[in-house]
């Protein structure tokens, strides 16, 4: 019996039909680029110091002088945090003398900013920060505002495929961008932050469902080789899109809720796309609505020109072949089986790794834009341009050289130069600035091979599985990743010495898994290589005749 692709090889491979879905289903990812990455600009912290109310009786002189100084990068700034108490140097202004001169300041007693703050205006008019005073004592709120939003990424992550199996591929996927849309523009009231906080976990839910949502469709209706490119580069760089389009609307908005509800309006622009994004025909087998099927692939034969056959879908030959699949016993994979061996377990915990630092590399520089020296709004627009070349040599890396080699070479490309930023003179901004940038081209590229090189790793057995459980410890990088950048407020250069020192230590740890380029996909346990530098043995009948007739694997990730 044929499969699905071979009843709709008719169609061609890119038909005004193909080109329609892939461009329509790769527009809808570009909110998810700026809704992503929205934090940067909406939980900004502006340069703050205590506020010294004006009704304190002090002299021009004192008035200048009321808050202390300290020492941060090699500079005497004002203290964020801290201020000289007002009753005492009240009295001092009130008896004429003068700070420095008449008074040591070094020994004049401090307090708290016990009358709030004020904020500088001439990057942000407004943010969460500075609408709810998330700093000093409550700084921790802002990290955990971001680290939330992925938990809620996490979440969304795990109930999205089910959801779209369930209900059907179009409804989850507009389902979930309403959801995304809706709950940003309820976060425009809300009235503190833990209203605030609690919403975004539910935008982080959506965001990432309508991403796997629109993942899954296009690789179910595209054929086999526009299907890659969708999965490689359409969303890929639709998403950078929306990264860079973000700046641009912060920039003229500097407002923190008028710029969530500039963020909201695409989303509903993505409305109409209803009408044009079809179901997903295989999902509609699946459930054995064959007309409906049928009717899609039809439409799609009229919009390419192309005389379609009377029957497509014959029911009676794909029940029975629906009943052939669902005869068949497939064995059970257990999440155990991904420790069944000292190898087996040796390649997990190194995936899980690799997963997770390369993660909290790109999480943490995309979130850091904020602490580069510079234009905040013109380095988020460089940080998201980046990564479209990135995207590109990804994948062309991908379809001519060996897996381990092109992802530790990145790998160590990127750590390498984030740990130069340390020893670039501080006058020297835009070096810093390009470092940082193309330590950023490094860990995009790596972060966007991982799932081909996982998925070529395992057996069909626990390929899903092990592919799940690796995506998941990225979630948790990027969980983590806000306290990597919540480290710049103590030193500058401490968020890049860390990511550049851990990038080159798992581009290392690369070096030592199989090598999966050029094989075909291992079908048991039994048939996964050996971890490098482990004790091989014998090699089987089957290895052998792998290195014998090597194939190139080009998967659907």
């Amino acid at each position: 019996m044929r499969d699905y692709d071979e009843v709709t090889a008719f169609l061609g491979e890119w038909g005004p039909f193909q080109r329609l879905i892939f461009f329509l289903l790769s527009a809808s990812i570009i909110p998810n680029g700026f809704n992503g990455m929205s934090v940067v600009f909406l939980a900004g912290t502006p340069e703050h110091r205590c506020l010294v109310p004006d009704t304190v009786n002090l002299s021009s002189a004192w008035r200048n002088h009321s808050i202390p100084l300290e020492t941060k990068d090699g500079r005497q700034v004002p203290q964020k945090c801290r201020r000289y108490r007002l009753a005492a140097i009240a009295n001092f202004s009130a008896l004429g003398l003068e700070p420095g001169l008449d008074v040591d300041l070094e020994q004049l007693e401090q307090e708290s900013c016990l009358d709030g703050w004020e904020y500088d205006k001439d990057v942000f008019l407004s943010t969460i920060v500075s609408e709810w005073n998330l700093v000093c004592e409550d700084d921790w709120k802002t990290p955990l505002t971001t680290s939330l939003f992925f938990v809620g990424v996490l979440c969304g992550s795990f109930v999205s495929g089910q959801l779209s199996d369930r209900f059907g591929r179009k409804k989850v996927l507009f389902a979930t961008m309403a959801v995304q849309t809706g709950f940003s523009f309820v976060q425009i009231f809300s009235t503190n932050w833990e209203m605030f906080t609690v919403l975004f976990v539910i935008v982080g839910m959506g965001q990432i469902s309508n991403y796997v949502v629109a993942f899954i469709l296009g690789t179910e209706i595209l054929s086999k080789s526009v299907r890659i490119i969708f999965s490689t580069l359409g969303v890929c760089t639709f998403f950078a899109i929306g990264y860079m389009v973000l700046p641009l609307f912060a920039y003229f908005i500097r407002d923190w809720r008028m710029l969530l509800l500039a963020l909201t309006l695409p989303g509903v622009l993505c409305v109409p796309l209803w009408w044009f994004i079809p179901e997903s025909p295989r999902w509609l087998i699946s459930q054995r609505r064959f007309e409906e099927a049928e009717q899609i692939i039809q439409k799609a034969a009229k919009m390419n020109s192309i005389v379609a056959p009377a029957v497509i879908f014959d029911p009676l030959e794909v029940s029975e072949q629906l009943q052939e699949l669902n005869s068949l016993k497939q064995p059970k994979a257990f999440i155990l089986d991904l420790f069944k061996t000292r190898n087996i377990a040796t390649i997990t915990v190194m995936s899980v790794m690799l997963w997770m630092l390369t993660s909290v590399g790109y999480f943490a520089l995309s979130l850091n834009v904020p602490n580069l020296h510079g234009d905040i709004y013109l380095n988020c627009f460089l940080s998201g341009l980046i990564e479209v070349p990135a995207y590109f040599t990804a994948w062309l890396l991908l379809r001519t050289l060996p897996r381990r080699y092109i992802i530790a070479g990145v790998l160590f490309w990127g750590g390498g130069v984030l740990l130069l930023v340390q020893v670039v003179p501080e006058d020297y901004n835009l070096v810093s600035i390009g470092l940082v940038m193309l330590g950023k081209f490094g860990v995009t590229s790596a972060f966007s091979m991982l799932y081909v090189f996982t998925a070529e790793l395992y057996p069909t057995l626990v390929r899903n599985m092990a592919v799940g459980i690796t995506s998941m410890a990225s979630r948790v990088g990027s969980i983590i990743a806000p306290y990597f950048v919540y480290l710049g407020a103590y030193n500058r250069l401490l968020p890049y010495i860390l990511m550049g020192s851990l990038t080159v230590l798992i581009g290392i740890v690369t070096l030592f898994f199989p090598e999966s380029f050029g094989g075909t996909l291992p079908e048991t346990l039994e048939q996964m290589q050996k971890v490098r530098g482990f004790r091989c043995g014998k090699k089987s009948t089957a290895s052998m005749d792998r290195e014998e007739n090597p194939k190139v694997l080009i998967t659907a990730f």
